[in-house]
């Protein structure tokens, strides 16, 4: 008996340590957002890490700037899509990919607009998640039609639970 309640209290633990984290890494990308300012305005910023050039925006801090723009959302939506445990999870995929897709490009000199043609780019991550999506969603509604369950009831059938964070990155990939 003391094993499971050591085992319950462990997972409880941990459970919180994962959540308050979660929670302060939420409740903190505003400041996170705002990093951006300590970078210099100039062209060339040399730190004892590395030089960088901006050669696409003159200026080391536009790049920041838009930079923080793609991936604090980004960071929101990776949290939202790691935490989900709705049936519709897998669409949030596809602004997931968007913003990723837009920071390559941010790196990218040559490249004269920023959010243009992205859309060409998740043609085909869109064809495999709206269908699959709804998909489900039809399941689900055959299934309340054939059965007497409320939809909360289904869509409990349809959350995935993994054991840990490397499981459920796993079921991804």
């Amino acid at each position: 008996m003391k094993k499971v309640e050591s085992s319950f209290r462990h997972t409880d633990k941990k459970s919180f340590i994962l959540g308050s984290i979660v929670a302060t890494l939420i409740a903190a990308t505003p400041y996170l957002f705002y990093l951006y300012e300590s970078v210099p305005d100039k062209q060339v910023w040399n730190t004892f890490l590395f030089t960088y050039e901006s050669k696409h925006y003159g200026s080391v801090f536009v790049l920041a700037w838009t930079l923080a723009n793609k991936i604090i959302p980004l960071l929101l939506l990776l949290i939202w899509f790691f935490t989900c445990r709705h049936w519709w999870y897998h669409v949030l995929l596809v602004p997931i990919a968007m913003f990723t897709f837009q920071i390559f490009t941010i790196f990218n000199d040559d490249q004269s607009y920023i959010d243009s043609n992205q859309i060409l780019f998740l043609i085909p991550i869109m064809t495999v998640i709206v269908p699959s999506i709804y998909l489900i969603r039809a399941k689900m509604f055959n299934k309340m039609n054939d059965a007497d369950k409320t939809m909360q009831e289904l869509e409990d059938e349809f959350k995935i639970r993994p054991k840990g964070f490397m499981n459920k990155l796993k079921e991804y990939f």
